[in-house]
């Protein structure tokens, strides 16, 4: 492995890389000296071992404190795959069927409308609950209890299982009450059990403070600029009652950058850690199911993961086309529509993309595991030019040729 230090235009860029990964290390730190990044990690695995692991620039802009080896930050939507990692083990266990009614584990949300929903339906976006209708008082989005008796009430938007809307915040209850009836713990809990503490990953949903002091804020983006680019934000300006717009403003206090929200288990949303976290998250289901002597899955549950599960032109949330597996985005071209509404990965990869642009994925097919993670974000919907470049990079190393069909091959 290279060692690098190397001055950027906000801080150093530091860490190491194999020397056939130096275009990565390269679009690393382009991202700094072209792109404007202020804070950031990428990190990969091939086969469970690391080819890439590098840092750098500056927690903030106007802070002369560097971003370290240890440093992390929230991750946005990216906390979505460990969400959907834990109902995957479970199910892999024999513990909760994909399948079955989710009545049969919590008989409270089978009401108005949403007594036929089942379990994958919560983890494909199908469910019919991507927002809540009625005005979420100011810190509501900590408050586990309120945010799954609110969504167990309320009426879904359509029939569960005849369309999908990505459930940008709602998948974290949804999905996480599940883990917790089934496991008897709490998502953050059965997260740390399972996966983060066998791993050794610096990854908590609900973070201790402890942590508080590694944990670099984020700057936001202009949500303006964000509905000049997007229909998804033109709707939500538009029309405030919209699913769009209930999803922007109807937040429940979400505030990225207060204790109280990194302490808060928000499985949607409020994941915190770094590249180093999501490679090493995704290493066992790019290899097998095995990573470091730890299984989380089997082969199967890992094919199961990977497949696209629900797929629209029209995302009733993002209103842009959307592809997703059980839990996981998968490879999304929505080039023609600009650079706001991209994930271009191979065919059998899956993971998840953060508001901002980080994200974390596993590819089975190349026994790829990736983390990118950032301060400042990008005003996209899914990608921008730093992870996806980085992406880019890591893929043509190891012998991908195009994307141009709409998925890397």
């Amino acid at each position: 492995m290279q060692k690098i230090n190397r001055e950027v235009p906000k801080g150093r860029v530091e860490g190491s890389f194999d020397a056939r990964y130096q275009s990565v290390a390269d679009a690393f730190i382009k991202n700094f000296t072209d792109y404007d990044e202020v804070g950031a990690s990428v990190c990969l695995k091939v086969g469970g071992e690391t080819m890439v692991d590098m840092w750098g620039g500056r927690m903030a802009p106007d802070s002369d404190r560097p971003w370290q080896s240890d440093t992390v930050s929230i991750i946005f939507s990216s906390t979505k795959g460990a969400t959907a990692l834990c109902a995957h083990i479970l199910a892999d266990r024999g513990l909760l069927d994909l399948d079955a009614p989710v009545a049969q584990y919590w008989p409270e949300f089978a009401c108005n409308g949403k007594e036929k929903a089942t379990v994958r339906m919560m983890l494909d976006h199908s469910v019919g609950v991507p927002v809540l209708r009625d005005p979420l008082p100011k810190g509501a989005v900590n408050n586990w209890d309120l945010m799954c008796e609110r969504l167990a009430a309320q009426a879904p938007f359509w029939e569960p299982g005849l369309r999908h809307g990505y459930h940008a915040l709602t998948i974290g209850w949804t999905v996480g009450e599940l883990v917790r009836r089934v496991s008897g713990k709490s998502l953050g809990t059965f997260f740390q059990d399972a996966v983060a503490k066998p791993l050794g990953l610096d990854f908590w949903i609900g973070t201790p403070e402890s942590v508080e002091p590694r944990i670099s804020a984020m700057l936001a983006f202009d949500i303006g600029s964000l509905a000049e680019k997007s229909p998804f934000g033109a709707r939500a300006m538009a029309d405030r009652n919209s699913v769009p717009g209930l999803f922007l403003f109807n937040d429940g206090g979400f505030e990225p950058n207060t204790r109280a929200c990194h302490a808060a288990e928000i499985g949607g949303a409020n994941g915190i850690s770094n590249a180093r976290g999501l490679a090493g998250m995704y290493a066992p289901l790019a290899c097998g199911g095995t990573a470091q002597g730890v299984k989380l899955v089997g082969r199967d549950t890992i094919a199961r993961m990977g497949q696209v599960a629900s797929a629209s032109h029209l995302d009733e949330t993002l209103c842009v086309p959307t592809r997703f597996s059980l839990g996981y985005m998968k490879s999304m071209d929505n080039r023609k529509m600009g650079n706001f509404a991209n994930m271009l990965l191979s065919e059998r990869a899956f993971g998840h993309v953060g508001a901002g642009g980080s994200i974390g994925f596993a590819d089975p097919e190349c026994g790829l595991s990736f983390g990118y993670t950032m301060n400042r974000m990008g005003d996209g919907l899914l990608l921008n030019e730093r992870g996806q470049g980085l992406i880019d990079a890591t893929y043509r190393v190891l012998g991908y040729t195009s994307n141009a069909g709409g998925v890397w091959i």
